[in-house]
């Protein structure tokens, strides 16, 4: 199992975190100062705003999420936003790093409804069921097989009737002569160099995920309808998936 991702992500946790959630130069460490910091997480508060407005629109009218879990919370961006609005939020991410920052930044403001909860790929610490389960920007991260494994165990978490968010990859620009398809990947034994050396970013690995199979566990799970976005973040191409369940839909799910 590909568990290199993870140590980047520790990495970036400890060397420079706010740059490996948004790789802009304006947040790398040395440049860090208040106004930065506060654009940060006004950055979140928009996406927060965005992805309540866009859920209302296409799935619920009424949507008020009282528990809310973030899947790859990183530093607290949008985990801080959603504990404005929300009775309980959670916070699940890989990088111990990460969550020490999260808390200091909701200890800075005085949030006192989240829970952060160090993730594996079996989801072991996590318990009950939530309104909203959301997560973008990380799924791409992650290498397909496990992050495949971990949608299909975040699906099981939704309450009937609560919302999933979830933002994945699926291809590239580069790929338009193959309408998207990319060719097979060269065999790339043991963990990149770049991922120990001391003056070097961590690695940042972008995974595509094939869409069918996205679908089929959402179906799985019950899912009827779905309202979708794309995405392109510099040539990476994705969909952001906006979905519900209702009590008579629950069905089993593979994982």
């Amino acid at each position: 199992m590909d568990v290199s991702t993870d140590v980047a992500w520790e990495e970036w946790g400890r060397r420079d975190p706010y740059y490996g959630v948004i790789t802009d130069p304006r947040f790398r460490r040395s440049k860090l100062d208040e106004q930065i910091k506060r654009d940060f997480f006004e950055s979140g508060e928009s996406h927060v705003h965005g992805v309540l407005a866009t859920i209302r629109r296409h799935v619920d009218p009424g949507f008020t999420p009282r528990t809310v879990l973030e899947f790859g919370c990183g530093v607290g961006r949008l985990l801080v936003p959603f504990a404005k609005i929300a009775d309980e939020v959670v916070g699940l991410d890989v990088s111990p790093s990460m969550l020490q920052e999260t808390q200091r930044n909701c200890d800075e403001r005085h949030l006192r409804n989240v829970r952060l909860l160090l993730s594996d790929d079996d989801l072991s610490a996590l318990t009950g069921e939530f309104d909203l389960i959301h997560s973008c920007i990380v799924f791409q991260h992650i290498p397909v097989e496990r992050g495949r494994a971990i949608f299909s165990r975040l699906l099981q978490h939704l309450r009937p009737g609560g919302v999933g968010a979830i933002h994945m990859t699926y291809s590239k620009t580069r790929f338009a002569s193959t309408h998207g398809t990319a060719p097979p990947a060269p065999a790339t034994p043991g963990a990149p160099a770049s991922l120990f050396a001391a003056d070097a970013d961590p690695e940042i690995q972008m995974n595509p995920y094939n869409i069918n199979e996205v679908l089929f566990l959402m179906q799985s799970r019950g899912v009827q309808q779905f309202h979708v976005e794309f995405s392109d973040h510099g040539g990476e191409l994705g969909v952001f998936l906006f979905f519900s369940v209702s009590d008579s839909q629950l069905t089993s799910i593979p994982v």
